[in-house]
């Protein structure tokens, strides 16, 4: 019998996880490897943010996905990776062998060690909930939180910004909290539409924030925030950047897996990647989670091929114009698409809707 072990429990894996519930591969054991039993939906963390979800609404629970689908579910976190022998280290000690492997273990951040303010980083997500938690029990005990500063100006760093503006406003309306948002860049979203452009300062004014380009972290931004929201551009994990902990597996200049079109590493083509944690061959991606769910049934496809399942492997082409939408934190949005963009609580519930139908095929009797 062989083996496919999916490592990590992104976007890209549970819509394949949904597909081997409703066609099983035979004579194939499938092993799902995860640190965390819930896994976010990365679209709706703004919205969690700012106290419009759950976090139960924002979840896919793994382990009943993975039960439905006929997999074994392994609650612990990748160590380190023997390619040419395929096997996995895990964090709980053991090694897993694996005939195919597909990595979908998102990416991290490292962020520095705040002297004065509460440092609350976006990744990884499970750190995020609980320092959260933490930063709104002391705000509903008035604690006197007067600033929060973003530290990258990305449209995760945005989100955040005003989702968690609005949260503690409502939370101590008597206080006056200020928001700061700080990019090393020259520019707000140079992907966008000049018109989302437009609408995201917009957005910024009337929260009252100030923007700062040029900027990096310094010790003064520190001693003049009470909460800073780490949002700087996604880093690959330990295992990934460690010679000693990926073998001989290809990853470029900063960790990230290298794979082709058909989402296979470029030097070890029994292993796949998608997501955050892979390098795009040709032209960099954003780490942002429309790829990964794009990248979901190619991946479906290529690894049953790879297990020996009759048909073709597909390339995947990833779009040049996507649809993005700007959660503002106030119950509007922002849309763009190549040079469209506008903003309007239209955009919001239009947001909404297309987050919960995702959501909604991993729930409720699936398959």
């Amino acid at each position: 019998m062989k083996r496919l072990v999916l490592a990590g429990a992104g976007h890209a894996h549970a819509l394949v996880l949904r597909q081997l519930a409703q066609a099983p591969l035979a004579g194939v054991e499938v092993v799902v490897v995860s640190p965390e039993p819930l896994a976010p939906y990365s679209g709706m963390v703004p919205g969690w943010l700012a106290g419009l979800y759950s976090f139960d609404d924002i979840v896919i629970d793994m382990p009943p996905l993975a039960r439905a689908a006929g997999a074994l579910w392994r609650q612990t976190a990748l160590q380190a990776i023997d390619p040419a022998c395929r096997q996995l280290q895990l964090a709980d000690g053991t090694v897993l062998d694996y005939d195919v492997l597909s990595l979908n273990v998102g990416s991290t951040l490292r962020p520095p060690a705040a002297q004065h303010a509460w440092m609350l980083p976006l990744r990884p997500l499970s750190l995020l909930r609980q320092r959260l938690d933490q930063l709104l029990d002391l705000a509903a005990r008035d604690s006197g939180l007067g600033s929060v500063t973003a530290v990258g100006g990305g449209a995760a760093g945005f989100e955040a910004l005003l989702a968690l503006l609005q949260r503690l406003r409502r939370l101590q309306p008597g206080r006056r909290i200020q928001g700061r948002l700080i990019t090393r860049s020259q520019a707000l979203f140079p992907g966008l539409s000049s018109a989302a452009r437009r609408a995201a300062h917009r957005a910024l004014a009337q929260a009252g924030v100030v923007v700062q380009f040029d900027t990096g972290w310094s010790d003064t931004i520190d001693q003049g925030s009470d909460v800073v929201l780490w949002a700087t551009g996604a880093q690959a994990h330990d295992w990934q950047i460690d010679p000693a902990r990926r073998g001989a597996l290809a990853v470029d200049a900063d960790g990230f897996v290298r794979i082709d079109a058909q989402l296979r590493s470029v030097s070890h083509p029994q292993v796949f990647a998608v997501g955050d944690c892979a390098s795009w061959a040709g032209r960099s991606l954003p780490k942002a989670g429309v790829h990964a769910v794009r990248m979901g049934p190619a991946l479906g496809q290529n690894l049953r091929v790879a297990l020996g399942a009759p048909g073709a492997s597909i390339d995947h082409r990833p779009q040049r114009h996507f649809l993005a939408l700007l959660a503002t934190g106030d119950g509007r949005a922002i849309a763009s698409r190549g040079p469209f963009g506008a903003e309007g609580a239209w955009a919001w519930r239009w947001k909404d809707r297309i987050d919960r139908r995702f959501l909604a095929q991993f729930r409720g009797g699936m398959p």
